[in-house]
């Protein structure tokens, strides 16, 4: 066990053996950190980001390091990080392992408690995230999951939720999304061009609808029916 020791110099199974446990000691602790800890990453995601930026920086800040030991010990980390992806895409008991199922914080409108103690959050956040999903009573939410990247997944009773086209058996007019034409006073000419416009055209546009010209637009946008949409300078 001499790898856990200060050494003047490691081998590489040394290199190795220090690697591979830290790697198991960082996913130890994270998962006893929680989701919440590791929002919007997932567990083996937020090990590999925390230790490989700090492994390659100390010996390039630290004359008295070298770079082998950090070469050696990226490398096996990385293997360890990609094996684990192969080891959750082909056994699911390791997925379970690393990622932690769903948790119920919401259902029918009424909050379930044991699942915010188990999920680690409080009241608080959970009305917070329910008001950045624009909900602001909990009796709306027939289900509210707490995810594994720490996000929270929103699902209204079905009498809540806006009305659609579908709804109706309306039929909605394709998405259709604007090109950009200028931005930043400066004309996008190959964007201009797969609508078959040129720079002639948008500027006696420019002048008869804004009565301005190209370098005081902030930006301009442009739709497939042809509607102009222009933000000037303030």
């Amino acid at each position: 066990m001499d790898f856990f020791q200060s050494q003047e110099t490691l081998t590489t199974i040394e290199w190795i053996l220090r690697a591979v446990v830290a790697f198991i000691f960082l996913v130890v602790v994270a998962k006893a950190m929680g989701q919440r800890a590791i929002s919007q990453l997932r567990l083996l995601d937020f090990v590999i980001a925390l230790v490989i930026g700090n492994l390659i920086a100390q010996p390039l800040s630290d004359e008295r390091l070298g770079l082998k030991g950090s070469i050696i010990t990226t490398v096996v980390l990385v293997s360890l990080y990609l094996s684990g992806i192969f080891l959750m895409l082909k056994w699911p008991w390791f997925r379970r392992l690393i990622t932690a199922p769903p948790i119920n914080l919401v259902k029918d409108g009424e909050i379930i408690y044991a699942g915010l103690k188990k999920a680690r959050i409080s009241i608080d956040v959970l009305l917070e995230e329910l008001r950045e999903e624009k909900v602001e009573d909990v009796k709306k939410v027939a289900l509210a999951i707490w995810e594994a990247d720490g996000k929270i997944s929103v699902f209204l009773d079905p009498k809540y939720n806006p009305l659609t086209p579908a709804y109706y058996q309306l039929i909605a007019e394709p998405f259709d999304l604007p090109k950009l034409i200028i931005k930043d006073g400066k004309l996008e000419l190959k964007e201009l061009k797969q609508i078959n416009k040129d720079e002639e055209w948008l500027v006696s546009n420019l002048k008869i609808q804004f009565q301005t010209e190209i370098k005081n637009v902030l930006l301009a946008t442009i739709d497939q029916k042809d509607n102009l949409k222009v933000f000037l300078y303030k």
